[in-house]
């Protein structure tokens, strides 16, 4: 496989700069791999698929707002600071990401909030990728959640608002960390869940912490030589527990996400079990890929060459996947973080 395979042309209408109202009420494609047919439905109907004792896993990560707007010291000009990871939180040191970079040196101390916030810049990273650390006491995220922006992807192309606090959200999001939203969970409302708990559907969690890596663009052909950026994930001991029971008992394990998929293909014991741990993970799945732990996988559409499109080439083919895009395209299919979602059986 290589990175010209997952090319596609995506007219730019297409790309949704809002979420569906109510969320479940955007459209699902439903892939069957068996007979590569291809069904047009509501996410709405996505309990149809499910059955009882089958285990639908999904990521609890929160998003925060993560962009702060601030000033440089003695010149006063404007900097983003966007937050990628906190490194040390007794010491407040996080990695960001600042623009303009070229005005942005060590030693520089960058103020928010009227002064009563600043960084100071103790390392550089990469280009743009600086290492600081706030004056702040006590819990940060308070402030940033008062001050910072909803860091909604480049290419929704409009400011965020309060909405996208709520909207930027899935409806299970408990565990703060996210640069980014797990967009396939995004379509679920407390109905749609209530539907699936009524069906006896065991609904599990994990956390991975999506970071920027999800958008940063594949630049090998050869994806062999390509290097994800590792996210912090963690799989509870229930969570594992349900899902092996759910293995064990010929249920099917329904994973909700490319970043959900992620975390627990990464933890995978050696006779095909879900194992419970936390820790980094850079795996990195593109076809071909033998999956241990996913037997069905809900996704959205994703960006040409990324991936995330990668994926779900490995779960359902190359070939069918991109054969779907097209017509997902042609019938008009909204796209990307807040566009409609895929069901792979």
């Amino acid at each position: 496989m290589k990175l010209s395979d997952f090319r596609y042309p995506l007219p730019r209408n297409l790309i949704a700069k809002y979420p569906a109202h109510p969320r479940d009420s955007a459209r699902l494609m439903v892939l069957d791999r068996s007979d590569e047919s291809i069904t047009a439905k509501r996410f709405s109907d996505l309990s149809s698929y499910m059955k009882k004792g089958d285990c639908l896993v999904v990521n609890e990560t929160k998003v925060f707002p993560a962009r702060l707007f601030g000033r440089k010291e003695k010149t006063n000009a404007k900097i983003e600071v966007f937050l990628l990871r906190e490194l040390n939180k007794e010491e407040n040191i996080w990695d960001v990401i600042v623009d303009p970079a070229r005005k942005v040196r060590i030693g520089n101390k960058i103020f928010f909030d009227d002064g009563r916030l600043w960084c100071e810049v103790i390392d550089n990273t990469t280009s743009r990728g600086r290492t600081v650390r706030f004056n702040v006491q006590g819990d940060l995220f308070k402030t940033i959640e008062r001050i910072g922006k909803m860091p909604l992807p480049y290419y929704i192309k409009r400011d965020p608002t309060e909405k996208d606090k709520e909207t930027y959200q899935t409806v299970f999001a408990r565990a703060v960390g996210a640069v980014a939203a797990p967009t396939a969970g995004l379509h679920f409302t407390n109905r749609l869940l209530g539907t699936l708990k009524r069906k006896g559907v065991k609904i599990v969690p994990v956390v991975l912490h999506v970071g920027l890596g999800s958008f940063r663009p594949v630049e090998v052909e050869d994806l062999t030589k390509h290097k994800m950026d590792s996210e912090y994930y963690e799989i509870p001991l229930q969570t594992a527990e349900a899902v092996n029971r759910t293995i064990d008992g010929k249920g099917t394990v329904v994973v909700v996400g490319t970043s959900t998929c992620r975390a627990v293909e990464s933890s995978v014991t050696t006779d095909g079990h879900l194992k419970p741990n936390r820790g980094w993970t850079d795996k990195f799945i593109f076809p071909p890929y033998d999956f241990k732990i996913t037997d069905r996988l809900v996704t959205n559409f994703h960006m040409p060459e990324s991936t995330l499109l990668m994926l779900s080439a490995a779960f359902a083919g190359r070939d069918f996947v991109m054969k779907s895009y097209k017509k997902a395209i042609k019938e008009g299919y909204r796209f990307y973080s807040y566009g409609d979602a895929m069901l792979i059986l």
